[in-house]
């Protein structure tokens, strides 16, 4: 069995990687200067490479590979890795987070860069608070870890568009992933904005990043042959120097390689490792082999089972890995969670969005906390690291608070009247082509489409991804993509129609360009394609709910009218800690703590609890707002432990 030791290592490249971690820490002083000072100023026209020892200017050779090892500068380098989204895991628990990473042998930090999340509106960018990505790679280099960026622009990960964002399909001829033009000017605004981030974070610039990652997944794709040179091309010409990397499946590895850059794949079962030897070397010869993504478990989707892989497989298969002679990524090393509404969704044979959850079954809960495999992965690579691990941080603790009952409630009827002017339309107009958010369209949430009828018969369209049904305020069912026709009843006069749409989720991977959400096309009462829309965004950002003053909300009352705004107050006495909520008694919906979007909850599982940060509570009172599509239960509940589900084992 190979071994990684520091020993192995000239005692020059443990300095380098110490004055290096030293030099990021001031660096890191610049970077948090209050905006507005005087500092912060002066530190604005400092050059990142001034702030960096003299020696450290001259890395040289950067992570290489060479013939079958990869080399960091003059030393065999064995990659550990293992993957965290900081845009899944709350800001305040990315050092824990990334200290029992260290504590378990690991190395190596993974991340993807999600495009959709930092480019909400075109030209306008967020790399704020949870999405600070360059706070989050200068704590791996303080805490002592290397990064691979995963940077895309495709990052599949579960995510919505698989991390694209939709404003990209307002284009009616927009081919995504591919060299078509629209796609690729907007990727190029993206990469100009986020590889002057990224840049001087790399190793030679005395930063920890020591490998890009090319796109993700393309051979799986393959959709043009020019595309993956572009990307390779947009990357090198912005200053990116460090090692490049593409990642496949088995199946896309043959068509997913790029001339440049060296392949790795990803697997999960013992009986595919036979592929480290066989589709790499047939890929590229005798190079490093690493596997990109061991998958340490799986992700879940609404109406299916808590996907589990046994703790000693994981185990017996990453000892494989390493005995292969090959390089490993953990995916997921910790999952974190799908905040707000940013989960992705599957459509192969039936369209199958992914829970709230991405706890993933990996070596950290969903919470952070340590498993079973946890255990047994630190003692295997403390094994074979010849130096003592560091100590594993104590878990953070855990409240079951007292139960909330909401006491305050706003029917969304009764809440139009105070969200922004509705957008009138002689046709329906799916969520990414409505003119709203400074023309970029609606991402995620709900849409509400309003219209008058004046006969019953059969409703019909194509409603993506589920559609409620009103006459009036009275719900009558659901439009989605096995219900595509429901009976309209009998009514009197001209009669609001009301389809309150719920994007559940773009699909991350396989075809996404037909992804747009709401009412596709026209909808149809006996053929008759309907007219004149009033269409209603409910996008539920922060300032959605700011429109909602205290005295526009009414007392619960005993027969509530649905959909609806459920408000009560948590209270939290001593230092918040995290928690569980528990929604027995409710249906469908989404939960806000505090304007914070924990995200949806469904009865119909397996996710049964929302994880709750203790981070994201005050000392004191902490708002809770439930939107509820159905049925509300009488109170909130709170547990110290997740509810995941039945258990369905991985084989």
């Amino acid at each position: 069995m190979p071994t990684w030791s520091l020993r192995r290592r000239p005692g020059r490249t443990l300095g380098l990687l110490l004055l290096g971690i030293l030099s990021l820490l001031v660096i890191r002083r610049y970077l948090y200067l209050e905006q507005g000072s005087c500092d912060h100023e002066v530190a604005q026209r400092l050059n990142w490479r001034n702030l960096i020892s003299p020696w450290l200017r001259h890395r040289q050779s950067g992570l290489q590979a060479k013939g079958q090892n990869f080399m960091l500068e003059d030393s065999t380098f064995w990659i550990f890795g293992g993957s965290v989204h900081y845009f899944r895991v709350p800001k305040e628990y990315w050092r824990d987070r990334l200290l029992k990473m260290k504590a378990c042998g690991l190395n190596t930090l993974t991340t993807y860069v999600p495009w959709n999340l930092h480019e909400p509106e075109r030209g306008r960018f967020d790399f704020s608070g949870n999405l600070d990505l360059e706070a989050f790679v200068l704590t791996a280099a303080e805490i002592g870890l290397w990064v691979i960026l995963r940077p895309g622009p495709y990052i599949c990960s579960e995510i919505d568009l698989g991390g694209l964002p939709s404003w990209l399909l307002q284009d009616s001829g927009m081919r995504l992933r591919t060299t078509y033009k629209g796609f690729t000017e907007a990727v190029d605004l993206y990469f100009d904005h986020l590889m002057s981030r990224v840049v001087p974070l790399q190793y030679k610039h005395g930063g920890p990043i020591i490998a890009v990652q090319v796109e993700n997944e393309y051979g799986s794709y393959n959709k043009d042959p020019a595309y993956m040179p572009y990307v390779k091309k947009a990357l090198e010409d912005r200053g990116v120097v460090e090692l490049l990397l593409t990642s496949d499946n088995k199946d896309g590895l043959s068509k997913g390689a790029v001339d440049g850059a060296l392949a790795t794949i990803n697997l999960q079962l013992q009986h595919d490792l036979q592929l480290l030897t066989t589709f790499l070397f047939s890929v590229q010869g005798a190079r490093p082999k690493m596997v990109m993504e061991y998958w340490t478990g799986w992700f879940d989707s609404w109406g299916g089972p808590h996907n589990i892989l046994d703790s000693s497989e994981v185990l017996k298969t990453v000892s494989a890995i390493i005995d292969a002679g090959s390089s490993i990524n953990l995916y997921m090393f910790h999952g974190g969670t799908n905040f707000g509404f940013i989960n992705g969704a599957m459509h192969f044979y039936e369209y199958k969005s992914d829970v709230t959850s991405y706890d993933y079954d990996a070596v950290l809960t969903e919470a952070g906390d340590y498993t079973a495999k946890y255990v047994q992965l630190r003692d295997f690579f403390g094994s074979i690291s010849g130096a003592p691990l560091p100590p594993p941080p104590d878990p953070l603790p855990k409240t079951a608070y007292e139960s909330v009952t909401p006491a305050f409630y706003l029917s969304l009827w009764d809440a139009l009247k105070y969200l922004e002017t509705p957008v009138n339309s002689e046709k329906p107009v799916n969520m990414e082509n409505l003119p709203v958010n400074n023309g970029n369209g609606q991402s995620f949430g709900y849409t509400l489409y309003e219209t008058t009828i004046a006969s019953s018969g059969v409703l019909s369209g194509l409603v993506r991804d589920r559609g409620q049904v009103f006459v009036n305020t009275v719900s009558i069912g659901f439009l989605d993509y096995e219900t595509k026709a429901i009976n309209i009843p009998l009514i009197q006069g001209h009669t609001m129609l009301r389809i309150l749409v719920e994007n559940r989720g773009r699909v991350n991977y396989g075809e996404i360009d037909d992804q747009r959400k709401g009412l596709i096309g026209n909808i149809y009462l006996n053929d008759y394609p309907l007219r004149k829309f009033r269409i209603y965004s409910l996008d539920m950002k922060k300032s959605f709910f700011q429109r909602f003053s205290s005295h526009e909300w009414n007392h619960v009352p005993e027969v509530p009218t649905f959909p609806a705004f459920f408000l009560g107050a948590l209270s939290v006495a001593l230092s918040p800690s995290d928690t569980f909520m528990k929604l027995e008694g409710w249906e469908k919906g989404v939960v806000f703590i505090n304007g914070q979007n924990l995200g949806r909850y469904w009865n119909i599982g397996p996710q049964e609890t929302l994880y709750l940060p203790g981070a994201w509570l005050d000392q004191g009172i902490n708002q809770v707002i439930v939107f509820e599509e159905k049925m509300a239960g009488p109170v909130i509940q709170f547990t110290e432990t997740p509810h995941l589900g039945r258990n369905q084992y991985i084989n």
